[in-house]
């Protein structure tokens, strides 16, 4: 432990995550080191040159810990240790020295609303007779209806089916029902109740101390419940939703914050929330609460110039009220891939509309995931980038159910396809399954099959082509960190044709995004940087996305400037004041 920093150095660094690019690593797929299929910390530690090569700046892990998988290990049993088919504690600890060497931080995931049913606070909650102090840790309750019957209220799991399941007596007669916003492994914990906050405090304590550099909250709104636990009511007032966002939830990270600000270097909290009031959102950023959230409206936003525009307008206003920066999400573990989503009639992004067999053109969507990828790094503020979104992965719509383990696929009645197709294990190398993921004396194949055709999709094959999409990300990232003007800081929009979004990043940085379906004229410029697609006979083509160098205004010179014509819409040239 120790004061804050003093030195500007210092204070930078302290400040790291503002203008941060974030690898999120789902190490069951990224790379298997002993062979059995399923990804491992060996496999990670190996591939660090890898992503410190890539440019980004810290490594986000999803949990590690040990866990029955029921939900893809966020239904944590131990939050002290590494699940054995990942590795060991100290391995975790080596991988987080390791990492910092080569530049990268390192972000753990935590899990507050819930645990695992096989956590040792559970078990003993199910041991132990109604109205028991253990099970005050969860929310037990008795039935509705006749001999209690019926759910205690009429809350819905996410993963679809009731929020509730029913227990057994000692001696095998039903018993009370215990609540779960998720899968029935998952119990979620009362946060009333003082053990469940000092839990929580000691377990941020125990990574920080092993050198994390920050956390990631899941479902980090949901942790309040009502006392009382009434039924839904869908005309409540802000912050009165019977579990969902509810005021009392900001004590919790207000609390955090002054754990996470007590380290020389102070750590950093980062909310996972899902709300469509982009201004309760902010709440959570107050001064002295988290420092970042995810940007789940700019994610889910459509292909679309103005529904973007809008949404990158009110992120950035709402974000800087309070003084925190936004962040810029393309895909996580748990949405569509975005060449297939962005290949699709709806490219929009919503759980409810996810379903099996929906046509995408992935050329299309692969050109605009592209595009979208030179949007965000460009944007204030810091960004993540979800593992094979750097290869251009497409969603793996084909799995065969017999395979699939996500909980939402079994709870839809296999009407939801879950989030298994964006977890398939990365192809690094060879033209055929496993492609790298696991050692060639491998005994097991991979956890989830991977596609056939992904030989020219692999990092090995993408390295070696000036053109993919990898050495896209490599070359963004490389200028992103060498232009002063990325990352945090302000931007203002450049005047455009409306199918177009141009904005200004200091005085000579310059993005411009065509989502028209013709090619797009360039404000005058100094220099292409970089481009998502080839240019059209010096145009901006349709879905496609350019970093430009604009001329020096200062000195009233430019070094061979650039004078390029209207698009063929018949829209006037436009400029760049």
């Amino acid at each position: 432990m120790g004061q804050d920093p003093t030195t500007e150095s210092h204070r930078a660094a302290a400040a790291w995550w503002r203008s941060a690019v974030i690898y999120q690593v789902y190490v069951r797929s990224f790379a298997d080191g002993n062979g059995d299929g399923t990804g491992d910390l060996a496999g990670v530690r190996r591939r660090l040159p890898y992503l410190k090569d890539l440019g980004v700046d810290a490594l986000w892990f999803n949990p590690w810990y040990p866990s029955p998988m029921a939900d893809g290990g966020y239904d944590v049993a131990d939050y002290r240790d590494i699940d054995p088919a990942y590795g060991t504690l100290h391995e975790a600890e080596q991988l987080i020295a390791e990492a910092r060497d080569h530049g990268l931080r390192t972000i753990v995931d935590v899990v507050p609303n819930h645990v695992s049913d096989q956590h040792p606070w559970f078990r003993a909650a199910l041991s132990a007779a109604p109205g028991s102090p253990s099970r005050e840790r969860f929310w037990f309750r008795p039935g509705r209806g006749h001999a209690g019957t019926e759910p205690p209220n009429d809350w819905s799991s996410i993963f679809g089916g009731p929020a509730w399941t029913r227990t057994k007596n000692a001696d095998g007669t039903p018993g009370e029902w215990y609540l779960h916003l998720f899968a029935p492994e998952q119990p979620d914990l009362n946060w009333t109740h003082p053990l469940v906050w000092h839990e929580h405090e000691q377990i941020l304590r125990f990574w920080f101390d092993r050198g994390a550099a920050g956390i990631r909250i899941d479902s980090a709104g949901l942790l309040v419940k009502h006392a009382d636990l009434p039924d839904l009511d869908h005309d409540h007032a802000p912050g009165e939703h019977v579990h969902t966002d509810r005021d009392e939830v900001h004590e919790i990270y207000r609390s955090w914050r002054r754990v996470a600000d007590g380290y020389s270097e102070p750590r950093v909290l980062i909310g996972e929330i899902w709300l469509e009031d982009l201004e309760r959102l902010a709440r959570y950023l107050r001064p002295g609460e988290l420092h970042t959230v995810f940007n789940f409206d700019f994610l889910s936003c459509p292909w679309d110039p103005r529904r973007l525009r809008k949404s990158i307008e009110t992120s950035l206003r709402l974000h800087d009220a309070v003084g925190a920066p936004a962040t810029w999400v393309l895909s996580n573990h748990d949405v569509t891939r975005p060449p297939t989503r962005y290949g699709r009639a709806d490219t929009s992004f919503a759980f409810a509309a996810k379903r099996a067999g929906t046509s995408t053109d992935l050329e299309l969507g692969l050109r605009r995931a592209r595009a979208a990828a030179l949007l965000s790094l460009s944007l204030p503020g810091s960004v993540y980038i979800y593992q094979g979104e750097e290869l251009g992965l497409p969603e793996v719509e084909d799995i065969d159910p017999e395979r699939i383990q996500d909980p939402m696929h079994a709870r839809s009645g296999g009407v939801d396809p879950g989030r298994d197709g964006c977890r398939v294990p990365l192809p690094w190398s060879g033209d055929a399954p496993p492609y790298g993921f696991s050692p060639a004396d491998a005994t097991g194949h991979p956890w989830l099959p991977q596609p056939r055709d992904w030989g020219p999709l692999t990092v090995y094959a993408q390295r070696a082509d000036p053109a993919s999409t990898l050495s896209l990300y490599r070359t963004a990232l490389r200028v992103r960190r060498a232009e002063p003007d990325l990352g945090d800081g302000p931007m203002s929009w450049i005047d455009s044709p409306p199918d177009v979004l141009a904005f200004r990043r200091g005085e000579r940085f310059a993005c411009v995004v065509n989502l028209s379906a013709h090619p797009a004229a360039l404000p005058e410029h100094e220099e292409v940087l970089l481009s998502s697609a080839d240019l059209d006979d010096g145009r901006l083509a349709s879905d496609a996305a350019v970093w430009l160098r604009l001329p020096d205004r200062t000195s009233g010179t430019t070094t061979n400037p650039v004078h390029l014509t209207p698009r063929r819409s018949g829209t006037e040239g436009w400029s760049t004041t």
